[in-house]
Protein backbone atom coordinates (compact mmCIF):
# COMPACT_ATOMS: atom_id res chain seq x y z
CA UNK A 1 0.00 0.00 0.00
CA UNK A 2 2.85 2.42 0.72
CA UNK A 3 4.41 1.57 -2.63
CA UNK A 4 1.58 3.33 -4.47
CA UNK A 5 2.23 6.44 -2.36
CA UNK A 6 5.91 6.48 -3.32
CA UNK A 7 5.60 6.17 -7.11
CA UNK A 8 7.25 9.57 -7.54
CA UNK A 9 10.57 8.59 -5.90
CA UNK A 10 12.43 6.88 -8.79
CA UNK A 11 12.63 9.91 -11.10
CA UNK A 12 14.01 12.47 -8.61
CA UNK A 13 16.24 9.77 -7.12
CA UNK A 14 17.80 9.11 -10.53
CA UNK A 15 18.27 12.85 -11.05
CA UNK A 16 19.95 13.03 -7.63
CA UNK A 17 22.26 10.15 -8.51
CA UNK A 18 23.36 11.94 -11.69
CA UNK A 19 23.80 15.21 -9.79
CA UNK A 20 25.84 13.42 -7.13
CA UNK A 21 28.29 12.20 -9.77
CA UNK A 22 28.42 15.54 -11.58
CA UNK A 23 28.79 17.71 -8.47
CA UNK A 24 31.33 15.39 -6.87
CA UNK A 25 33.31 15.58 -10.10
CA UNK A 26 33.05 19.35 -10.32
CA UNK A 27 33.97 19.68 -6.65
CA UNK A 28 36.95 17.39 -7.11
CA UNK A 29 38.11 19.37 -10.12
CA UNK A 30 37.64 22.68 -8.31
CA UNK A 31 38.78 21.93 -4.74
CA UNK A 32 40.22 18.41 -4.78
CA UNK A 33 38.99 15.75 -2.36
CA UNK A 34 37.24 18.20 0.03
CA UNK A 35 35.29 19.66 -2.90
CA UNK A 36 34.30 16.22 -4.14
CA UNK A 37 33.16 15.25 -0.64
CA UNK A 38 31.28 18.54 -0.26
CA UNK A 39 29.47 18.04 -3.56
CA UNK A 40 28.55 14.44 -2.79
CA UNK A 41 27.44 15.19 0.78
CA UNK A 42 25.32 18.15 -0.33
CA UNK A 43 23.39 16.05 -2.84
CA UNK A 44 23.10 13.16 -0.37
CA UNK A 45 21.69 15.45 2.34
CA UNK A 46 19.00 16.80 0.02
CA UNK A 47 18.04 13.39 -1.39
CA UNK A 48 17.93 11.84 2.09
CA UNK A 49 15.80 14.72 3.32
CA UNK A 50 13.24 14.35 0.53
CA UNK A 51 13.12 10.56 0.77
CA UNK A 52 12.62 10.75 4.55
CA UNK A 53 9.76 13.21 4.09
CA UNK A 54 8.16 11.03 1.43
CA UNK A 55 8.41 7.94 3.61
CA UNK A 56 7.00 9.71 6.67
CA UNK A 57 4.07 11.14 4.71
CA UNK A 58 3.34 7.85 2.96
CA UNK A 59 3.36 6.04 6.32
CA UNK A 60 1.05 8.62 7.89
CA UNK A 61 -1.34 8.42 4.95
CA UNK A 62 -1.38 4.62 5.13
CA UNK A 63 -2.23 4.71 8.84
CA UNK A 64 -4.81 7.50 8.70
CA UNK A 65 -5.06 10.40 6.25
CA UNK A 66 -5.71 12.86 9.08
CA UNK A 67 -2.18 12.23 10.35
CA UNK A 68 -0.54 13.59 7.19
CA UNK A 69 -0.54 17.26 8.23
CA UNK A 70 0.87 16.72 11.72
CA UNK A 71 3.45 14.15 10.62
CA UNK A 72 4.42 16.35 7.68
CA UNK A 73 4.89 19.43 9.85
CA UNK A 74 6.89 17.48 12.41
CA UNK A 75 9.06 15.88 9.72
CA UNK A 76 9.73 19.18 7.95
CA UNK A 77 10.50 20.97 11.22
CA UNK A 78 12.89 18.25 12.30
CA UNK A 79 14.69 17.94 8.99
CA UNK A 80 15.11 21.70 8.54
CA UNK A 81 16.41 22.04 12.10
CA UNK A 82 18.95 19.26 11.48
CA UNK A 83 19.91 20.59 8.06
CA UNK A 84 20.23 24.11 9.44
CA UNK A 85 22.42 22.92 12.31
CA UNK A 86 24.64 21.03 9.90
CA UNK A 87 24.94 23.99 7.53
CA UNK A 88 25.74 26.42 10.36
CA UNK A 89 28.35 24.03 11.76
CA UNK A 90 30.03 23.69 8.38
CA UNK A 91 29.81 27.45 7.71
CA UNK A 92 31.59 28.16 11.01
CA UNK A 93 34.44 25.83 10.07
CA UNK A 94 37.30 26.43 7.68
CA UNK A 95 36.69 23.21 5.75
CA UNK A 96 37.63 23.74 2.09
CA UNK A 97 34.61 21.79 0.80
CA UNK A 98 32.00 24.06 2.35
CA UNK A 99 31.42 26.15 -0.78
CA UNK A 100 30.83 23.05 -2.88
CA UNK A 101 28.52 21.70 -0.16
CA UNK A 102 26.41 24.87 -0.36
CA UNK A 103 26.32 24.78 -4.17
CA UNK A 104 25.37 21.10 -4.13
CA UNK A 105 22.52 21.69 -1.66
CA UNK A 106 21.04 24.41 -3.88
CA UNK A 107 21.51 22.50 -7.16
CA UNK A 108 20.20 19.23 -5.70
CA UNK A 109 17.13 20.95 -4.26
CA UNK A 110 16.30 22.58 -7.58
CA UNK A 111 17.00 19.28 -9.36
CA UNK A 112 14.78 17.24 -7.04
CA UNK A 113 11.89 19.72 -7.21
CA UNK A 114 12.14 19.98 -11.00
CA UNK A 115 12.18 16.20 -11.39
CA UNK A 116 9.21 15.77 -9.05
CA UNK A 117 7.21 18.48 -10.85
CA UNK A 118 8.05 16.86 -14.20
CA UNK A 119 6.92 13.47 -12.86
CA UNK A 120 3.71 14.93 -11.42
CA UNK A 121 2.73 16.59 -14.70
CA UNK A 122 3.33 13.37 -16.63
CA UNK A 123 1.84 10.92 -14.09
CA UNK A 124 -1.52 9.37 -14.58
CA UNK A 125 -3.07 10.35 -11.27
CA UNK A 126 -6.68 9.26 -10.82
CA UNK A 127 -9.11 11.98 -9.88
CA UNK A 128 -12.78 12.30 -9.12
CA UNK A 129 -15.12 14.37 -11.25
CA UNK A 130 -17.85 16.12 -9.33
CA UNK A 131 -21.29 15.97 -10.87
CA UNK A 132 -22.35 19.61 -11.48
CA UNK A 133 -26.02 19.19 -10.61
Amino acid sequence: MMRSRLRHLPVPSMVSAVLLLVLAGVGGWRDGVPGAVGGAVGVALVATSYVASSLALAWADSVHPRMVLSVGLLTYSLKFALLGAAVFAVAASDWPGRQMLAVAIVVATVGWITAQVWWTFRARIPYVEIDPR
